[in-house]
């Protein structure tokens, strides 16, 4: 067996800055803090900040009047903040900024008068959050089937929003049924699939012809995990996505097997890492890592959480 790692893979800049929100909120205000949905979709992360003291929450009775509510990277509706302020929470917002950017884009549009396919997938704490935005303007899609059945009030002003997790491809074809349908849609300015899972998705394309198996290190419920997961096994890879190495059967493998190995968005590299060990130690194989560009994206702090500046006396 040989591994080939790729890279890039793991942490995003979105996943960074909501993680060390996170941290600095406990930190600064203590624990119990509250977090609405998980901070992101990783349950070694959301597992690891549950044994700190934070509590993890779908609904915001949950939370107790003038405690601290930390936003996830996914984002949220308009109505959820409206209820936290009438709850007098104090409220942080650790939303990744490509998300906002949806979000914005959605209300813009919608005060616009136009009429908004949103594509991306159902019930995702993101898509539910830039629904929220603008219910009666927002028509989701996510899949071809969906775009046949589309009915809009103006086809001369339609536009169209993706979630940033999707699938490139999927989302290609979608756009192109969407366009063949409604000629005069318009595209936002700068596409919404964000940097990493584009990045993650490039580097599986281009190593999937060269082996056997390939390993996603992601959770279950993480949107962009999934997305590589399915890739790979488009290319005709056997696949697995796995949470960590206590998932891996070792008898998935023969031993002679070229295996890729990547990471969603949200998975840890240390968890990725022990994945490797584990092959590594079990098959005697070696490591070649695979490196299609360094990620350099980085997102600042949310307000409430920034350094302090020092007063000098």
């Amino acid at each position: 067996m040989r591994i080939l790692l790729a890279s890039p893979r793991g942490f995003c800049a979105g996943v960074n800055m909501a993680i060390e929100s996170l941290e600095r909120a406990i930190d600064r205000f203590g624990t119990p803090i509250f977090v609405y949905h998980e901070i992101v979709h990783n349950r070694w992360v959301v597992e690891r900040f549950r044994q700190k003291g934070v509590v993890f929450v779908d609904n915001l009775i949950e939370v107790p009047q003038g405690a601290h509510l930390l936003y996830s990277a996914h984002g949220v509706s308009p109505e959820v903040r409206r209820e936290a302020e009438r709850r007098g929470l104090h409220t942080i917002d650790a939303t990744c900024p490509l998300v906002t950017k949806v979000h914005t884009e959605a209300r813009r549009y919608a005060e616009a008068g136009h009429a908004i396919v949103l594509i991306g997938h159902r019930g995702h704490d993101e898509v539910v959050g830039v629904m929220g935005e603008a219910p009666e303007a927002i028509r989701l899609v996510g899949c071809m089937a969906d775009v046949d059945r589309l009915d809009v009030p103006d086809p001369e002003r339609l536009v169209y929003l993706t979630q940033t997790t999707l699938s490139i491809d999927e989302g290609k074809r979608i756009v192109e049924r969407l366009k063949a349908r409604f000629p005069k849609i318009v595209r936002p300015k700068n596409q919404d699939v964000c940097y990493a899972t584009q990045n993650r998705q490039q580097a599986v394309k281009q190593l999937a012809s060269e082996v056997d198996f390939a390993l996603v290190v992601g959770s279950q419920n993480s949107s962009n995990s999934r997305r590589l997961a399915e890739l790979c096994e488009a290319a005709g890879v056997v696949t697995r996505l796995v949470d960590g190495p206590a998932d891996i059967d070792a008898g998935w493998f023969g031993g002679r097997e070229t295996v890729l190995i990547t990471a969603g968005a949200s998975a840890p590299e240390d968890v990725v890492q022990a994945c490797v060990e584990l092959l590594r130690e079990h098959f005697e194989a070696p490591v070649e890592s695979r490196d299609f560009g360094a990620e350099e994206v980085r997102f600042v702090l949310p307000r409430e959480l920034r350094d302090r500046p020092t007063v000098l006396e």
